[in-house]
């Protein structure tokens, strides 16, 4: 857990931790008990590890308060600090989204994929602001696969099970951001 007077998560940090330390974080944020110089000290600490990165994004792009609507420097600036873990947890919650609006209209509860789309729309931000060279080459990977079946994602397509309407929804997501 991450109290005011200790920021860093450790690099061993479990999925569960890493939720509970971004939920604290949040609340810290939008209570302006942080100052930016600690909020990313705070974030860099959450990415450095893949679970910890997870856990963050699970939470920051989900969260009900507009914090992810306009991030701040300091949470951009985190997130360049760590390329590898962010770029591709950017890419495939990108991906991710797009396909479970598909997934909640279906079963229609709209609230639900109004939810999937807002999550989309902060990851976007997200990648435009953060320009990490790997992203830009992961999205056109990703694109590809969601086109064609096939590629470098194909087995992040499969495993999901993305139908052709969801890989179309996904591909128009990533061909936004590409431009």
């Amino acid at each position: 857990m991450m109290d005011s007077l200790n920021l860093k998560v450790p690099e061993s940090v479990s999925f569960e931790e890493a939720i509970a330390a971004t939920e604290s974080l949040l609340g810290q944020m939008e209570n302006g008990k942080l100052t930016e110089a600690e909020i990313q000290e705070s974030i860099e600490s959450l990415v450095k590890s893949k679970n910890g990165a997870r856990g963050f994004f699970v939470t920051y792009l989900t969260d009900d308060r507009n914090l992810a609507d306009n991030p701040t420097e300091a949470v951009v600036n985190a997130l360049k600090t760590s390329p590898e873990i962010v770029g591709e947890l950017l890419v495939k919650n990108l991906a991710m989204s797009a396909g479970m609006s598909v997934t909640h209209r279906r079963n229609n509860n709209e609230t639900m994929a109004k939810s999937s789309q807002r999550v989309t729309k902060r990851n976007g931000n997200l990648i435009q602001l953060t320009n990490l060279d790997l992203v830009s080459q992961e999205l056109k990977k990703m694109r590809e696969s969601a086109l064609t079946g096939e590629g470098e994602y194909q087995e992040f397509i499969k495993r999901w099970g993305y139908d052709e309407e969801q890989r179309k929804v996904i591909e128009k997501a990533l061909s936004e951001i590409i431009k």
